[in-house]
């Protein structure tokens, strides 16, 4: 059926604009279906979607027959998503090379994971079907290396931390996610390289990877990520309307070698100018 190709947020999307009704009714997402109720769901006619390939540069840190590493800049959305088919990573790849895995469809190929459109750094593709499944296999048993570089809010006093709090969809707010009872095991482990005038560079490390889980567990202990208009304060630091975070570590054990290979980013300019701004004082 069409339900089966829908992400959650496109059926969100469905029931916001009211084309979920149950006997008849509109309903939130919120509501709890009863035995005998009649749920339908009305799916807008829409054009065939075709992805194009689009000549965007793209910085590639590695590659082999199996595997694409790439050095996603900011601002650069990863697969495209109903009204933004356009510009994406994928469209990107999708230009360089036609060896991409097809297991997440024709939306997403190659992509095993995700980074958030704002968040830059390192992405790793997979080229083939056995590579997507063995690092998609590798990520859900929590054994890839993950390591970020974020700018938060305030003074951590602590030089090593550690986040265990469970994530799930936030309950009023559909598009965020949060810190609730019930959620999904989520761990943060974070050190603290330098402290600045009410602001902290960490390294943060991802044991489970969950959905925007950096942002999340930062906004829990009261040091959201600066920039971070979702999880933190809406208005503008240094200029940006966006995270500052960067994906810099990512390590995993090859598809076809079995080796342990492990690859680093530096940091983008916008933040290592920030850095210096925040060090003249």
């Amino acid at each position: 059926s069409e339900l089966e190709i829908l992400s959650r947020v496109e059926v969100q999307e469905l029931i916001t604009d009211s084309l979920v009704t149950v006997d008849g009714i509109s309903r939130k997402a919120s509501y709890r279906i009863k035995v005998g109720e009649e749920v339908k769901v009305t799916i807008p006619k829409t054009e065939e979607i075709i992805i194009r390939p689009q000549n965007i540069p793209l910085n590639i840190v590695y590659e082999d027959e199996d595997v694409l590493i790439v050095d996603k800049p900011k601002d650069m959305v990863v697969h495209p998503s109903i009204g933004n088919y356009e510009g994406t990573l994928v469209n990107a790849l999708l230009y360089y090379t036609n060896d991409l895995s097809d297991i997440n469809g024709e939306l997403r190929p190659g992509i095993v994971h995700r980074l958030d459109k704002d968040t830059s750094g390192l992405l790793v593709v997979a080229k083939n079907n056995n590579a997507h499944t063995s690092i998609a296999g590798q990520i859900k048993a929590n054994t890839v290396k993950r390591e970020y570089m974020a700018l938060v809010h305030g003074i951590i006093k602590e030089n090593l931390g550690l986040i265990e709090a469970p994530i799930g969809r936030d309950k009023t707010n559909r598009k965020k996610m949060a810190v609730v009872a019930g959620g999904k095991p989520s761990i943060t482990n974070y050190q603290v390289l330098e402290r600045f005038d009410n602001y902290s560079l960490v390294r943060a490390s991802l044991v489970t990877g969950r959905t925007h889980q950096i942002r999340v567990h930062f906004a829990y202990i009261k040091h959201a990520i600066v920039g971070d208009q979702l999880y933190g304060s809406s208005r503008k630091h240094f200029d940006l309307a966006s995270q500052v975070l960067h994906a810099e570590t990512l390590g995993f054990i090859h598809p076809r070698s079995n080796q342990y290979i492990e690859f680093s980013s530096q940091l983008p300019r916008y933040m290592e100018d920030i850095l210096q701004d925040l060090r003249k004082f």
